[in-house]
């Protein structure tokens, strides 16, 4: 069966045991798909693009929930009652 692998570079669990970090730098910042098998075991990404994933997840939920109250009536608050 066909499998898509989602990355440009790809290692064995071989090299990721012989060599972890050099293995994650193959990717040049990009993620290296681990194959088990030939088939994708899953897929190590640098700690910066994992940040900046983890970054971009959160502003879409905040956007998800600016989205749902822009129609919300206003409440008014005075600066004393904060």
């Amino acid at each position: 069966m066909p499998t898509t692998i989602l990355a440009e570079t790809a290692a064995s669990l071989a090299e990721l045991k012989n060599n972890p970090l050099a293995t994650v730098a193959a990717g040049e910042g990009f993620p290296v798909a681990i194959l088990d098998h030939n088939e994708p075991a899953f897929y190590c990404i640098p700690a910066k693009a994992y940040e900046m994933l983890i970054d971009k997840l959160e502003d879409t939920e905040l956007a998800a929930i600016v989205e749902s109250r822009k129609d919300q009536p206003e409440i008014e608050v005075a600066w004393d009652e904060l």
